[in-house]
């Protein structure tokens, strides 16, 4: 079975486990959690960076540090794994879910821009937050969220747990990271991610008291000195030192990880083209990291449960993308902007194998089975 994504290990993590062994630096406490965070900073040019155990554990910490709180509402992607607003509900606040742009499959953030407008207008209730989520490894349209954080003091966090190694070519943020743009930025190491550190994330932030703040709530909000004393409800959110081990050897071939990824999805491209799909999205002012290589199968096609069946008795794995997140029974109720759009997503999309060490045959093996299921 040539597997939908896997992490790939050629650098330094033997290495740097067993350091963390011959030290007795296994947990929370060791240089590796320090280093992970000042080279992941440097790395994508965010001036602080705060590891967490997991990209939800930063993304709940960044939207309390953002005011998110019972009475608030914050904005988040329609179409994305349920973590995202599920870091929401954490806090309390109200969900305001809002549809994607066909463009990019990322939150319409001209349809978030316009609906705030018109609420503006009349008097009526505005998000507090915006939680924009750069899906699957393309970035978002920033430009819109841009002003409406200057015209109505709303704060932007950006989920970039999909999407790391991505930025933006042209524009006002050209040349910028995925998560460097808002207030915040999260960022996930699952075992399936660009890089991974076999579970934990990353805050990024331009703020030193953000994340002074951040790294104080990860701690379970303990005061400093050797004596048990929190001034607030914190959380046990710290990466351990095994972790920011494996991820730190994994940061470093971050370069080779990326450059991998795209060519996996040009080859997609060039060996997809003429089937009857829509190719993963691609703007010409974003320079994506492709960390799932996703498509769209036509109306008129075999819907991707059956493509996903039919690749899976061929030895290939590919998965459906996950529902809008109106139609998870926790957000059924949940007040959303539009919705046409990521239930198209649903209906039609898939992702395919996107491991970074997909070799080329493997790859010619999955172009071969897509096309033999759909012709």
């Amino acid at each position: 079975m040539i597997p939908l994504s896997e992490p790939t290990f050629a650098g330094n993590e033997a290495q740097y486990l067993q350091e963390c062994v011959d030290s007795g630096y296994v947990s929370s406490v060791g240089p590796f959690v320090e280093r992970f965070e000042k080279t992941f900073a440097a790395t994508i040019g965010a001036s602080h960076a705060v590891a967490c155990s997991s990209g939800t554990a930063a993304l709940h910490v960044a939207l309390r540090l953002a005011g998110a709180e019972p009475g608030r509402l914050v904005a988040v992607s329609d179409f994305t794994f349920i973590a995202s607003a599920n870091a929401v509900a954490y806090t309390g606040a109200d969900v305001l879910l809002v549809d994607s742009e066909c463009a990019t499959w990322n939150m319409d953030t001209e349809l978030l821009h316009d609906e705030v407008c018109r609420r503006a207008r009349r008097g009526e209730r505005l998000p507090d937050v915006v939680e924009v989520v750069h899906v699957l490894g393309h970035p978002a349209r920033m430009e819109p969220l841009l002003e409406l954080r200057e015209r109505f003091d709303i704060r932007i966090i950006e989920d970039a747990a999909e999407s790391l190694g991505a930025e933006w070519c042209s524009g006002p943020v050209a040349g910028m990271s995925v998560g460097t743009v808002g207030d915040i930025g999260c960022f996930s190491f699952n075992g399936n991610k660009v890089i991974t550190s076999g579970g934990g994330g990353m805050l990024v932030t331009a703020d030193a008291e953000v994340a002074a703040r951040a790294k104080h709530l990860t701690n379970q909000a303990k005061l400093d000195g050797t004596t048990y004393h929190h001034d607030t409800v914190g959380y046990n959110y710290r990466l351990n030192n095994i972790s920011a081990a494996v991820g730190l050897a994994q940061l470093e071939r971050l370069h080779v990880a990326v450059r991998a990824k795209r060519a996996i999805a040009r080859r997609y491209h060039d060996g997809l083209g003429s089937l009857p799909l829509g190719l993963a999205p691609g703007a010409s002012w974003a320079n994506p990291s492709y960390w799932l290589y996703s498509l769209l199968v036509y109306e008129n096609m075999p819907g991707p449960d059956h493509v996903v069946s039919a690749l899976a008795e061929r030895d290939v794995q590919a998965r459906r993308v996950w529902p809008p997140l109106h139609e998870q029974a926790p957000y059924r109720p949940t007040e959303r902007i539009g919705g046409d759009v990521s239930e198209k997503l649903y209906r039609l999309g898939l992702s395919l194998p996107s491991s970074a060490h997909l070799t080329e045959a493997d790859q010619a093996t999955v172009v071969h089975a897509l096309t033999d299921v759909l012709r």
